[in-house]
């Protein structure tokens, strides 16, 4: 119950993201890396129908470490980029997680540490192969230190001969948490030479991801699909990696693959859940959102998208009550504010903009930082004709979600609208820049040439 999944457990900090100094392709060719902003490439739903992350991703199914921000290209993009569903605010180092993680297992003792780690001859415990094992569980995932954890792991594999692929696994673990990911690598192949295990095609695979070489981790994984095949981690890790490079009918596929295998696996139920829910099917969404709740899955976030489907699947009865009760699950204010702004797009469905305005601005009371509600808040004081305030609130929205086409493009076209054309061009042209196949932009870019080739 409180070991660490080193699997998993992956976040990039600010630290990480600023610090790092391993080199890689500024300009890399499509589909090659996860860095890159994979806005211009689309393939299923668009950002017209399926909003889209900083990096130009479209929204997961299942929040996971790294998914919702990919990688900022500034430190104040790092500061804004929303990392999970829960906080706009990363982690200020992924190295404070794992302590915080490691340490909550162990009761704190009034007389000092369970064990000094200076203390200790490290070199006469790596004999005794089996304690030596112990320490280094307790060094790396209690203590966190990772000095010493690699000290005793390469003084036992020295002491093994060189033969024993769990020490070559554990020496790789450290490497990768020291940021030298070349010699993690070396060690996870060395381990493979010895032992075929699913674990260090994992650790491979997420080695081969730090370093922005999606094809190669994919590669990885399909070797180990060929000595374990059908095994669940690896069906999930290459549907995961499919998803991050935007290709959503393979990871569906892949998905898929994996419930045959396992059946109860949420993350790959929530995930096709929800691109059936884009891909206009709401009805099938809505059945695999309702074998989350079977399963005992019982949370805000399952209700909101419950809701969300009913509506869309026009089944009216059960769309308040669903809402009602996400609201009473709501665990913060981030998650109250999703449920109002999605109330408030039931509104303005059903006619009633009056209710719509009032949920958008309790959105905006939970969680000030709410881009799409400021959005659609504009929208509402355009219909009625305020238009300094949709001016300020588009400007506010476009300022948190630079990635967002909609405020740049309502932007534009209210500014076109009151004859300001140099600020609808400008706006206009950022809107091209983070949705180049939106055509309502284009058509309104080409209006605005022909009115300045005219002058």
């Amino acid at each position: 119950m409180v070991y660490v999944d080193e699997i998993d457990v992956d976040q990039e900090g600010i630290a990480e993201m600023t610090l790092d100094e391993n080199s890689i392709a500024q300009v890399a060719r499509p589909g090659t890396s996860l860095r890159q902003a994979t806005a211009k490439k689309h393939e299923g739903p668009s950002p017209a129908v399926r909003p889209v992350t900083q990096s130009g991703r479209p929204l997961t199914g299942f929040v996971r470490p790294g998914t919702q921000s990919g990688r900022p290209g500034t430190m104040e993009q790092a500061i804004r980029t929303p990392r999970t569903a829960h906080t706009a605010r990363p982690i200020t180092s992924a190295s404070g997680r794992y302590i915080r993680l490691g340490t909550a297992s162990m009761l704190t003792n009034p007389d000092g540490p369970f064990i000094n780690l200076s203390r200790l001859n490290l070199s006469k415990y790596a004999h005794s192969p089996n304690l030596a094992k112990t320490l280094f569980e307790y060094i790396f995932h209690h203590e966190n230190d990772v000095k010493n954890a690699l000290e005793l792991a390469a003084l036992a594999t020295e002491n093994a001969q060189f033969k024993d692929w769990w020490w070559k696994v554990q020496l790789g673990k450290c490497y990768y948490r020291l940021g030298l990911f070349r010699e993690a690598e070396n060690q996870f192949k060395s381990a493979l030479a010895h032992q075929d295990m699913v674990d260090t095609f994992l650790y491979l695979g997420k080695v081969y991801a730090r370093m922005d070489q999606p094809l190669t981790a994919l590669s990885m994984y399909k070797q180990g699909l060929d000595r374990f095949p059908k095994e669940v981690t690896l069906l999930c890790a290459v549907a995961r990696i499919h998803e991050e490079m935007n290709n959503l009918t393979s990871a569906t596929e892949y998905y898929k693959e994996l419930l045959k295998q396992d059946n109860t696996h949420v993350e790959a139920i929530a995930c096709i859940g929800s691109n059936h829910f884009y891909t206009d099917q709401p009805e099938i969404a809505l059945r695999f959102y309702r074998r989350l709740l079977q399963m005992g899955v019982y949370n805000c976030e399952l209700f909101n998208n419950l809701g969300l489907c009913c509506f869309y699947a026009q089944q009216y009865d059960m769309i308040l009550t669903s809402f009602e009760r996400a609201l009473s699950l709501a665990e913060n204010d981030e998650e109250v504010a999703e449920v109002w702004y999605n109330l408030g797009h039931v509104a303005v469905g059903i006619g009633d903009l009056n209710l719509a305005y009032q949920c958008f601005k309790l959105t905006l009371a939970n969680n000030n930082d709410h881009a799409e509600a400021y959005n659609n808040l504009a929208v509402l004081e355009m219909r009625k004709n305020h238009v300094e305030q949709a001016r300020a609130l588009l400007q506010t929205s476009a300022a948190l979600a630079p990635h967002m086409y909609e405020p740049h493009f309502n932007f534009a076209c209210l500014s076109d609208k009151i004859g300001d054309l140099q600020s609808s061009y400008v706006a206009a042209q950022k809107s091209e820049a983070a949705f180049p196949d939106h055509v309502e932009t284009q058509q309104l870019l080409e209006k605005l040439r022909q009115h300045f080739a005219m002058i």
